[in-house]
């Protein structure tokens, strides 16, 4: 047997290990409500956003990306399993049990067999964790985070529970992790003669997002030295509003407030613009220490980083008042709504060496394309989905980007709504529920990205498309709530 030197062999090995760490790690921070006039780098003047900002100077920013859906739940189905809203198991925001812990049931959840981005990053040989909300089963059934690929879990399982900052409790790998904070009813209003010892009992000591952000960092640490993917769907800005009060301090007597006494739902705060503001900028800052910890572990360079929100900026709840802060960027709509300000979405991505910095591309993607792109990046072959990667487009080549002929959206809560982009066009339908029949409204977003001037009557040839696109870009969902464009069902 011929004889091979130790040396040689400590060689290949180590050389096969450098090879596997260099598989990119991946991380997503996914906001929750959050608008896309909400950040510095896409207009915001009144809410400090520097590290997100950074985030795109660093690397490229998306002008006309887009969220799958106008709510949360879907939202997330659709982001993790690659699906568009005329395919996705899930297409509402579908509640089991009630807000209080022992009523605590979730949402519909994920089913058996699911093939999420998680499952396919483990394929590549990726550590995977997911820290934040959920939203798509329980820990007893088979919408588990840690059935559908996820290694580890931290943080809210049901939706309604992620109404409060302060909870008794989050969840980690399906256990009940209690916090040191009072059971709080946020949907309960205060007169309007309130005290100021009322406003505090919506305050605890355990902050959701800075648990969260502890046990982000932990999983960093304990996987820096494999590839890993890490999914944040962060709570914020979501309501209730509800901050340390260090971190609203920042923003007092920056705004001229009232007090919200919780007449349009979720906790009452003393100083709502400068609590909404705040919770904006402590998440931000939460984004700048994980950076800061990728410096500290030579991750840096190696670290992909992405920045999205699920939906637009919420409707008139929870004291929320998005005209003051310009939420929407001009867009038409909120949250729940298919316009524009619904489903347009923030996107930044960071690549220290691969993305140019500085970019800003209006190549039109979606959410349910992460999949493919994941694919795209790890080598990784994807099941069947609806996504197209936007690799090419993050890595600025010169050759066109691949392009979806059109996308499609819908929505069975609130009226019935679809909606199709083709190219600068975009068609809406709403009220299906009462009307399946309803007209197309039709605008051109290159002239008329606040959708204020209806076209359709101009161009009956796009409208009759419309219709057939809409035949072709979906199945029957598998419930009859969702159900409102078929007449058979």
């Amino acid at each position: 047997m011929k004889y091979i030197p130790v040396l040689f062999i400590l060689f290949i090995f180590c050389s096969n290990a450098q090879a596997q760490h260099a598989r990119p790690n991946i991380i997503y921070i996914y906001a929750d409500d959050m608008g896309i006039g909400e950040l510095g780098c896409y207009g915001q003047q009144k809410i400090k956003t520097p590290n997100i900002d950074k985030l795109a100077g660093e690397g490229i920013r998306f002008t006309q990306h887009y969220s799958s859906f106008p709510v949360c739940a879907p939202s997330r189905c659709a982001l993790l399993t690659g699906r568009n809203a005329g395919h996705s198991y899930i297409r509402g925001n579908y509640e089991l049990g009630g807000f209080e812990d022992d009523k605590e049931g979730g949402q519909m959840p994920l089913p058996e067999g699911a093939f999420t981005i998680a499952h396919l990053m483990k394929q590549a040989g990726y550590s995977t964790g997911a820290i934040g909300k959920w939203g798509l089963g329980m820990f007893d059934n088979t919408g588990n985070p840690n059935k559908q690929g996820f290694d580890y879990f931290y943080g809210y399982l049901c939706q309604k529970q992620a109404h409060n900052f302060y909870p008794t409790h989050l969840w980690e790998n399906g256990k009940w992790d209690t916090l040191d904070n009072p059971y709080i009813k946020v949907h309960a209003p205060l007169p309007p003669n309130a005290t100021d010892s009322d406003f505090e009992k919506f305050k605890g000591k355990d902050y959701s997002g800075t648990k969260m952000a502890e046990k982000t960092f932990a999983f960093i640490r304990q996987n820096q030295h494999k590839p890993f993917f890490l999914y944040l769907p962060y709570t914020g800005p979501h309501v209730s509003l509800q901050a340390p009060d260090e971190a609203v301090k920042e923003y007092l007597g920056q705004f001229n407030e009232q007090p919200y006494y919780g007449n349009k739902g979720y906790a009452s705060a003393k100083y709502p613009l400068a609590t909404y503001a705040a919770m904006i900028t402590y998440m931000d800052k939460q984004v700048g220490l994980i950076m800061d910890l990728l410096k500290e572990l030579k991750l840096d360079n190696n670290t992909i980083v992405m920045f999205s929100s699920d939906n637009g900026v919420t409707f008139d709840t929870g004291g929320v008042d998005a005209v003051f802060f310009n939420s929407t960027a001009g867009l038409r709509g909120r949250k729940t709504d298919l316009y524009e300000g619904g489903i347009r979405a923030p996107f930044v991505v960071r690549w220290p060496g691969r993305i140019p910095a500085g970019t800003v591309t209006d190549h039109i993607s979606v959410q349910y394309d992460l999949m493919a792109t994941l694919a795209d990046i790890t080598g990784t072959k994807a099941p069947a989905n609806d996504g197209i990667s936007f690799l090419p487009t993050l890595l600025g080549k010169h050759t066109q980007p691949q392009k979806h002929p059109f996308l499609y959206f819908e929505f069975p809560e609130k009226s019935g709504q679809v909606a199709i982009r083709i190219e600068n066009w975009k068609l809406v339908k709403s009220n299906m529920k009462k009307d399946r029949n309803a007209p197309w409204e039709l605008y051109d977003l290159s002239k008329d990205r606040s959708e204020t001037n209806d076209v359709s009557a101009q161009y009956p040839e796009l409208v009759k498309k419309a219709d057939s696109l809409l035949r072709q870009s979906r199945r029957p969902a598998h419930i009859r709530d969702w159900e409102f464009v078929n007449p058979k069902f």
